[in-house]
């Protein structure tokens, strides 16, 4: 599987890859540039055992980002990509995503 690094859409090398793996949670804050916002992590299923992205807040951009900084709190190596889209698709369940 190819990874893009999100602010150059360019391959990511291997010691951005090994520290993305290594480093931190990863948070996805999904922009609908209306004022509303929705972040996601990653979690387990109990039940399947799968790793699946689960809603962490959603509201307001500013309660969403008051979370995310709360969340920064406890990790400081914490990752957070932001992706701005009207129509609110993340493609977060895409096969090489999910």
């Amino acid at each position: 599987m190819s990874t893009l690094s999100s602010s150059a859409l360019r391959p990511v090398t291997d010691d951005e890859s090994a520290a993305f793996h290594r480093d931190g949670a990863v948070l996805i804050k999904l922009n609908t540039l209306d004022g509303q916002a929705c972040c996601y992590q990653r979690s387990f299923d109990l039940i399947t055992g799968d790793r699946k992205w689960m809603v962490l807040v959603d509201g307001p951009e500013p309660d969403v980002d008051a979370s995310i900084t709360k969340q920064c709190s406890f990790d400081p190596d914490l990752w957070v990509i932001e992706v701005e889209d009207k129509q609110g698709r993340h493609l977060l369940d895409e096969p090489d995503l999910a």
